[in-house]
């Protein structure tokens, strides 16, 4: 319902490592089976069994996230017909690679669905990421950031523990930058474009975009979200975001920049 595109809150430290998970996520997305499944079959038999490998490979799945346990049959990434003549994947078991659940949480916050689905969160990530990196510093965002992707993947496994359904994308990661940004910063104003109302340009205080958006994704995961048939996991949104403005709440304000030390290069102006 509400776009943000751009917010009016200047940094004085160039946001280094907002930049770098900017580029790191583009880069696992378009070497992955999933960015190049348009140019080799699309929706094939062939193409899907290589994504559904790929993902049983390196993504996280609930049940071997909370068992620690990987599965002990995955795809190969090779197709076959049934003998109904159905088509579907070959697995083998047990699989020819060792899987770290842990890791795989790691690995799956880098991997995306489709291109829509990487620039709808890299977006958030670049609109809200450089002022919450300027506020923790460098280290202790990156900290920051992966903390609340492994809260959100392993928050939503609690619920689905018995879900072989593979998770991907860096929300939930991201989703604990927007709840920091609202903590740290509720009265920033934030372009947005109203998507319900012809994407109309607006200038709205975070509290209200940011607050908005939660309220939503609460309200998917309440509905469509807990029955796992809309195929976007709300409820990791809604943990990432709890966890991160839990994490920075000492650190809250009116919205109003604290000073920083003084410098010798002076204060760098942001977007």
């Amino acid at each position: 319902m509400v776009l943000p595109v751009h917010d009016v809150n200047p940094t004085r430290r160039t946001p280094w490592v907002t930049r770098l998970l900017l580029v790191v996520n583009v880069v696992a997305f378009v070497v992955s089976p999933i960015a190049l499944a348009p140019l080799l079959g699309g929706g094939s038999p062939a193409s899907v069994c290589r994504q559904v490998a790929f993902l049983d490979e390196y993504a996280a799945v609930p049940s071997e996230v909370i068992g620690d346990d990987p599965l002990t049959a995955v795809a190969t990434g090779e197709a076959a017909q049934t003998a109904s003549g159905e088509a579907g994947c070959v697995t083998q078991s047990p699989p020819p690679y060792e899987k770290s659940p842990a890791l795989s949480v790691l690995f799956a916050m880098f991997l995306h669905g489709g291109w829509l689905h990487l620039l709808g969160n890299l977006l958030f990530l670049f609109v809200f990421g450089n002022n919450v990196e300027d506020r923790l510093g460098r280290v202790r965002y990156l900290a920051f950031y992966l903390g609340c992707g492994y809260a959100a993947t392993y928050g939503y496994s609690l619920l689905f523990a018995g879900s072989d359904q593979p998770l991907v994308g860096a929300s939930g990661a991201i989703a604990g930058v927007l709840g920091a940004y609202l903590v740290l910063f509720p009265r920033a104003r934030v372009w947005s474009l109203l998507t319900f109302f012809f994407f109309l340009p607006v200038k709205l205080p975070a509290w209200l975009v940011l607050g908005s958006w939660f309220v939503l994704q609460y309200f998917y995961a309440r509905g469509a979200g807990l029955s796992q048939a809309s195929g976007t996991a709300y409820l990791a949104h809604v943990v990432g975001f709890a966890v991160g403005a839990a994490l920075v709440w000492r650190l809250r304000g009116t919205g109003q920049r604290r000073p920083l030390p003084a410098s010798r290069w002076g204060p760098r102006a942001g977007r």
